[in-house]
């Protein structure tokens, strides 16, 4: 088969069309992460007394950020949502205590969230557009708050914040 002029400058055309598409979305699509991380859950049982922390310096009072809870969990899970108890602790000590519900399936049952198979993700929108007044280290605690010893079919639980620009 021969290239004819007019079928490679169609070929050439379309590569072209297809980088510049790219391009924007890759320029577009910049990443806002400010801080990400996220905690396994041993043998996806999380116990009552098991707090898990995250901490993280702010040193800009200006901005604004977006703040989420990641959980990833499994179809073990028994219930439909997930309460947790989130504390926060500022650089000057002050603390304060938020009651969170994560709805991790539809009223119809169905798993929300992404994933394949038995494991689920969802990210949860906790505060949008929150300033942190304060310079220095934050430390976040998060405590499954369901009122059972062991919660069964939690697999990762994480923070991000994310800076808006």
């Amino acid at each position: 088969m021969t290239i004819t002029p007019m079928r490679l400058f169609s070929r050439i055309e379309s590569l072209l069309l297809m980088t510049g598409i790219f391009l924007v979305l890759f320029i577009s699509c910049t990443d806002q992460r400010f801080f990400e991380e996220s905690v396994k859950i041993d043998d996806g049982q999380w116990s009552s007394d098991n707090i898990l922390t995250f901490s993280t310096v702010i040193t800009d009072t200006v901005s604004r950020y977006d703040f989420y809870l990641d959980v990833r969990n499994d179809i073990s899970y028994p219930y439909s949502n997930l309460y947790l108890f989130l504390k926060t602790i500022f650089p000057n000590g002050q603390v304060t205590r938020d009651t969170i519900e994560c709805m991790l399936a539809g009223y119809d049952g169905k798993w929300l969230g992404s994933g394949a198979g038995s494991v689920r993700f969802n990210r949860f929108l906790f505060q949008q557009g929150m300033p942190f007044r304060l310079s220095g280290t934050y430390q976040f605690e998060l405590e499954q708050a369901m009122r059972v010893e062991e919660l069964k079919g939690i697999r990762d639980i994480g923070i991000r914040i994310d800076k808006i620009h």
